[in-house]
C-alpha cells in the first residue's frame, strides 16, 4: 500500500487548518479531525471533544465542528473524533462493552493530541453521553487539566429509561404485522434506538453507572453547562460556583444543537463563547504531570511513515478481503470533503458509487447506513465515495451561501466535480449515484441534467422538483399527497379534536392541502394526455424518466411502504411508468420508516440496493410478504 499522507486543509476554519486523520485506540483505529491553532507551539491548552451518542451526534455535528473551530481560533488546538463503531472509525464487536471501549477511546484521543501538538494541558469537553465518558476518563487518569461537561448524563439507569421512551415513541404508527424490526439486536439482549445500537454488555454497564456516587479522587477543574430550567433573559447565563474547582452555568441552545434535525440545528454561540472564555482563564499551573513520556509534536506524518488511512478486513465467498478507507478533499480550493472506501488493489473492474447527503446529515448517512453500504460494496469491487455537498457536514461553505442547505442550486456542480475526481483519480468507467431522501433527489436531477452516470439508486425520495428559494418549512407537495389520508384517519380521534379546538392545529394549512390535492390530480391527468399527444411540458417527471432510461441509465426506486414519495411518483410520472421497461424498478419494503432506522427493514433495503448495484437480481422472481418488486409497477 502507498505511504500517501493526507494533511487536509479545512477551507472553512476561521484560522489555522484542520487535519483529517486516523489514529490508534488499542488494536483498532479511530477517525478524527485535529483543528490546529496559530502558533501551536506556544499553545498551553488543548481540547479533546467527546461526541454524544447516535442521532444526537448527527444533529450536533455542525455545532461540535463550530466548537472546535472556535477553540482553534482562540489558540487552543482541538481534536474531535469518532468512537469505535461510530462515524468513520473502525467497527466494534457486536457484544463489546461500548462504555468501556469508548472511555479507552477518549484516553487514546488525549494521547494523540499530546503527541501531535506537544500540548501538556488537555481539557476534555463532552456532550451528553460524551460528557459521561469524559468524566469516566478523567476519573481513570489524573493527567487532565480541566473538564467541561454539557448536558451531562449523571445516571446511566435514568439515561436508559430515556432511550426506551424514545424507542417506544418512534415505534408508534409502524406496521407491527411486519417481521420483527430489530430481531438480531433484541435476541442478543441489546437495544436499538433511532438506528443506533447498544450491546447487552453496554446496557449492563450503564445500569450501574451513577456519577453522583463515583468513588474516585477529585476531578480536575470542571465547567458544567446545562440548559436553564427557567427562561433566561437575552440569552444571558445563570452561573454559580459550586466549589473552588467546579463552576455551573446555564444557557439556552442545547435542544437546538443536540435534538434538532441537522438542517435546522444551530450552533450555540453563547455556549461556545463561555467555553472559550473559561478555558482562557484557566490558571497556568493546572497542568498535572503526565503519566507517560510526551513526545515532541509530530508535525509531518510522512516523516514517521504513518498513513492517514483505515485498513478494513472482511470475507466474501472466498478468502479475506482487504480494503482501505481514506479522507479526500477535492474541487476548487479543496471545497468538498469525502471518505473513499477502496476495493482490494487487485480489483480490475473500474466501478464506483457516489453516496449523496440525506438531508443535512453528514457523510455517514442516516443511522450510519452509508458507512456499512460503502464497506460492503468495496468487497464487491466498487470504489465508494461518501461525500458532503458544499455547506454540509465537513465540506466547505461557498462565500455568501447558507450552511446545511438541503437543496442548493450548486449541488449539480458538486456532483459533477465528484464524478470527475473519481474518474481521474481511480480510472473509473462505471458510476452510480445513490442517496436517501434529498440524496435521491440530487441523484435524479444529476441524471436528468445528463451527467455521465450508469445508474441511480434512490431511497425514499420525497420530492422530484425543487424551486430555488423554496423553504423546507413551507407547504410541501408530499403533505398535499399524504396528509389527507392522515386527517381522515384522525376524524374520530378525541386527542386530534382537542388539539384543533385549543388552537394547536393550523387549520389554514389543512385547508390549503385539501384545496391543492384535486389540483394536483388534475395536473397529473393533463400531463398524461400531453404525453399521449407527444407534447413536452416543463417539469414533467414521466418524460424525464423516459429520457433517462432511453440513454441507458438504470433507475431504481426503493420505498418504505406508506412513504408519500410513492403516491407523488404515481401522480407526477403518470402513464409513463407503463412504458418503462427492465431498466427501471421500484421496490416497496414493509415495516420501514423514512430513514430505515430499524435494523430489520434497513437490512432488507441494503440488500435490495446491493443486488441492484451488483446486477444479481435472483430475488426478482421470488417476492416475499415484506417485499414487492418488479418493473416500475404500483400496487
Amino acid at each position: 500500500m502507498s505511504a500517501e499522507v493526507h494533511l487536509l486543509q479545512s477551507p472553512v476554519g476561521a484560522v489555522g487548518s484542520a487535519q483529517a486523520l486516523y489514529f490508534d485506540s488499542g488494536e483498532q483505529r479511530l477517525f478524527g479531525w485535529l483543528h490546529h491553532s496559530r502558533n501551536e507551539l506556544q499553545a498551553t491548552v488543548g481540547v479533546v471533544i467527546c461526541k454524544p451518542f447516535g442521532y444526537e451526534a448527527i444533529c450536533a455535528h455542525r455545532g461540535i465542528r463550530a466548537f472546535a473551530e472556535a477553540l482553534a481560533a482562540a489558540g487552543m488546538p482541538a481534536l474531535r473524533f469518532d468512537y469505535l463503531g461510530t462515524g468513520d472509525s473502525a467497527e466494534i464487536s457486536a457484544d463489546a462493552d461500548q462504555i468501556q471501549i469508548w472511555t479507552r477511546d477518549v484516553l487514546a484521543a488525549a494521547d494523540e493530541l499530546r503527541a501531535r501538538t506537544g500540548i501538556q494541558q488537555v481539557c476534555l469537553l463532552g456532550f451528553r453521553l460524551g460528557a459521561l465518558l469524559a468524566t469516566l476518563a478523567a476519573s481513570e487518569r489524573k493527567t487532565f487539566s480541566a473538564l467541561i461537561v454539557i448536558s451531562q448524563i449523571i445516571s446511566g439507569r435514568r439515561y436508559l429509561r430515556e432511550l426506551r421512551t424514545t424507542r417506544m415513541a418512534a415505534s408508534l404508527g409502524l406496521d407491527h404485522s411486519a417481521p420483527p424490526l430489530d430481531k438480531q439486536t433484541a435476541n442478543a439482549g441489546g437495544m436499538e434506538v433511532s438506528g443506533f445500537s447498544f450491546s447487552a454488555a453496554t446496557l449492563a454497564t450503564l445500569a450501574t453507572v451513577d456519577l453522583a456516587m463515583l468513588q474516585s479522587p477529585p476531578l480536575p477543574r470542571t465547567l458544567v453547562i446545562d440548559r436553564p430550567t427557567i427562561p433566561v433573559a437575552n440569552g444571558a447565563a445563570r452561573a454559580s460556583v459550586v466549589d473552588d474547582r467546579t463552576t455551573r452555568v446555564a444557557f439556552p441552545g442545547l435542544v437546538e444543537m443536540l435534538m434538532t434535525p441537522p438542517q435546522f440545528a444551530q450552533a450555540p454561540k453563547e455556549m461556545i463563547a463561555a467555553t472559550v472564555d473559561w478555558l482562557l482563564q484557566l490558571p497556568a499551573d493546572t497542568a498535572p504531570a503526565p503519566d507517560r513520556p510526551v513526545r515532541q509534536p509530530i508535525g509531518n506524518l510522512e516523516s514517521e511513515g504513518q498513513q492517514s488511512e483505515l485498513t478494513l478486513t472482511g470475507t466474501g465467498s472466498g478468502p479475506e478481503i482487504i480494503r482501505t478507507e481514506r479522507p479526500v478533499f477535492f474541487g476548487a480550493g479543496a471545497l468538498l470533503f469525502g471518505i473513499v472506501t477502496q476495493p482490494p488493489p487487485d480489483e480490475i473492474r473500474r466501478r464506483a458509487v457516489i453516496l449523496l447527503n440525506a438531508g443535512a446529515d453528514y457523510h455517514i448517512g442516516a443511522s450510519r447506513m452509508y458507512v456499512s453500504m460503502a464497506r460492503r460494496w468495496a468487497q464487491y469491487g466498487y470504489v465508494v465515495l461518501r461525500m458532503d455537498l458544499a455547506g454540509v457536514g465537513d465540506s466547505g461553505t461557498r462565500p455568501s451561501h447558507a450552511q446545511d442547505d438541503v437543496f442548493p442550486q450548486e449541488a449539480l456542480d458538486d456532483i459533477r466535480t465528484a464524478i470527475e475526481f473519481i474518474r481521474n483519480t481511480y480510472g473509473v468507467r462505471d458510476i452510480t449515484l445513490a442517496g436517501l431522501c434529498s440524496g435521491a433527489y440530487h441523484a435524479l436531477r444529476a441524471a436528468v441534467a445528463g451527467l455521465s452516470v450508469n445508474r441511480i439508486l434512490m431511497v425514499n425520495p420525497q420530492n422530484y422538483f425543487w424551486k430555488p428559494g423554496e423553504s423546507l418549512q413551507g407547504l410541501q407537495l408530499v403533505e398535499v399527497v399524504h396528509n389527507p389520508g392522515l386527517y381522515r384517519a384522525r376524524v374520530f380521534s378525541l386527542a386530534a379534536w382537542k388539539r384543533m379546538l385549543t388552537g394547536r392545529v393550523n387549520i389554514l394549512r389543512i385547508a390549503r392541502i385539501y384545496l391543492q390535492r384535486p389540483l394536483l390530480a388534475a395536473d397529473s391527468a393533463l400531463r398524461d394526455i400531453a404525453r399521449r399527444l407527444h407534447l413536452r411540458l416543463p417539469n414533467d417527471l414521466g418524460t424525464e424518466l423516459e429520457q433517462i432510461v432511453a440513454r441507458g441509465v438504470r433507475v431504481v426506486f426503493v420505498f418504505a411502504r406508506g412513504e408519500p414519495g410513492i403516491d407523488l411518483l404515481k401522480l407526477q410520472a403518470g402513464n409513463s411508468v407503463k412504458r418503462l421497461a427492465e431498466r427501471c424498478h421500484i421496490h416497496t419494503i414493509d415495516g420501514g420508516d423514512h430513514v430505515f432506522a430499524r435494523s430489520g427493514p434497513r437490512a432488507r433495503m441494503e440488500k435490495i440496493v446491493s443486488d441492484e448495484l451488483c446486477a444479481r437480481p435472483e430475488w426478482l422472481d421470488k417476492p416475499s410478504a415484506s417485499l414487492k418488486t418488479g418493473g416500475l409497477k404500483f400496487e
